[in-house]
């Protein structure tokens, strides 16, 4: 039984999270060269998708932490960091070399700023686990969660993967300054409009 439920699990968390590697991937190619940065986009990944299994183990034992009329606004946060990155892509291309070495002493993203888009992105996600987490019990709720978990150190090595390959890592350097701003702007609109978010 517990093996149909990891397989279920695996189905369940690839489906709700294929878009993840693509942003992960971003923040990689965002970090490369800094020293530590693996480490903390890691760790906001972690942060992120554990505040989302928590909120859904809470929905589905009972207890509602998130409103779900709350949910479609968490798209302001990937777009309000898609702005952010925006502007800062802008202003160092218009202030010269100086800025962008005081920016590469930073790291690249930071937990936070991890956790936030990917909790944010992963909001959709607790409507689809909250049923599944209801029906399987708590047992099978521990089953999810343990996958899921390990599932996420999967995602981020396909992220950091996708990210360290010549060809991706070439064009993520070149245009990845460009394309993480258009993603996160993309995510949090698309987390806005399909929510129905302020009558959209």
């Amino acid at each position: 039984m517990h093996l149909g439920i990891v397989g279920q699990a695996v189905g369940l968390f690839a489906v709700t999270n294929i878009d993840d590697i693509l942003v992960l991937a971003l923040f990689f190619a965002q970090g490369a060269g800094h020293p530590g940065s693996a480490r903390r986009i890691m760790l906001g990944q972690y942060l992120g998708f554990a505040a989302i299994l928590a909120v859904a183990v809470a929905a589905a034992l009972g207890a509602t932490f998130l409103p779900e009329a709350v949910i479609p606004y968490l798209g302001l946060l990937p777009l309000a960091l898609g702005l952010k990155a925006a502007w800062r892509a802008w202003t160092d291309r218009h202030d010269g070399s100086d800025d962008e070495e005081e920016r590469a002493g930073e790291g690249g993203p930071g937990p936070l700023e991890v956790a936030a888009v990917t909790f944010a992105n992963g909001g959709d996600n607790i409507g689809v686990y909250v049923p599944v987490f209801a029906t399987a019990g708590i047992g099978g709720m521990s089953v999810y969660a343990v996958v899921f978990l390990v599932l996420v150190a999967v995602w981020c090595w396909a992220g950091r993967f996708f990210a360290t390959r010549p060809v991706i890592a070439k064009a993520l350097a070149r245009w990845g300054h460009i394309l993480l701003p258009l993603v996160l702007i993309a995510i949090g609109l698309l987390i806005l409009v399909e929510g129905g978010a302020f009558g959209l």
